[in-house]
């Protein structure tokens, strides 16, 4: 982002909460947040004033949840979207599912503490992904083999490499650690990572693992527990 800061929108319905973040988030050389929002209809409307670098978006909050300011703010059929971060005390699968499918680039636990949610904001501004460790495996596990097999869903013209990258992605690991296993150098992969998002029409990063583990690509790697 150079020497502007990231431009966070804060959207919780508890005051206590979004005073917090906001400490955190202003405390941090690189960030600042330009907007509260207290319910999800605020959340939605600031943002699209604003445009915010980055909302972090609590689900639970009234007059609009947060599942559904996400589909408005970065789902699918928006053509402009902004990043959106959810960070919730629930982590129920329904929750994390319906988030990302809807166009969540980062999924965290508020206990998950500052450094996680300032590495989450930062990993959405440069449209990279983040979510909270314990949820990560489930959530991707839980795909497993929904989508078919990898030959009755295999993507038109992804590569042999660009399949083994998506694999690796799936296990949640960054450009740079999987540079460094295929040894390649990172804008190589983060190449590659774009052109496998744009072959599969999806979003983020997330939308490749799901892929990945939905297809079962990801089967009978042994990267994982």
């Amino acid at each position: 982002m150079g020497s502007t800061p990231i431009r966070v929108l804060i959207a919780d319905d508890q005051a206590e909460v979004r005073g917090a973040f906001r400490i955190i988030i202003d405390a941090e050389p690189d960030m600042a947040v330009v907007a509260e929002a207290a319910d999800g209809a605020s959340a939605v409307d600031q943002a699209r004033h604003l445009r915010p670098d980055v909302a972090l978006v609590d689900i639970r909050m009234p007059r609009m949840d947060g599942l559904e300011v996400t589909r408005r703010l970065a789902g699918p059929e928006v053509a402009d979207p902004i990043p959106v971060v959810i960070v919730t005390t629930f982590d129920l699968d329904e929750y994390v599912h319906s988030a990302l499918y809807h166009g969540a680039c980062g999924f965290l636990l508020k206990r998950s503490g500052p450094a996680l949610l300032t590495a989450a904001v930062r990993a959405a501004a440069v449209g990279d992904t983040l979510i909270s460790p314990q949820i990560t495996v489930r959530l991707l596990r839980h795909l497993r083999g929904r989508g078919g097999s990898p030959k009755e869903r295999a993507a038109p013209g992804l590569t042999e490499r660009e399949i083994e990258i998506a694999r690796i992605l799936a296990h949640g690991k960054t450009n740079a650690e999987i540079a460094a296993e295929l040894s390649l150098a990172p804008g190589t992969v983060k190449n590659h990572v774009a052109a496998i998002q744009r072959k599969l029409g999806t979003r983020n990063r997330v939308g490749i693992a799901a892929w990945a583990w939905g297809t079962g690509v990801v089967g009978d790697d042994r990267r994982g527990p």
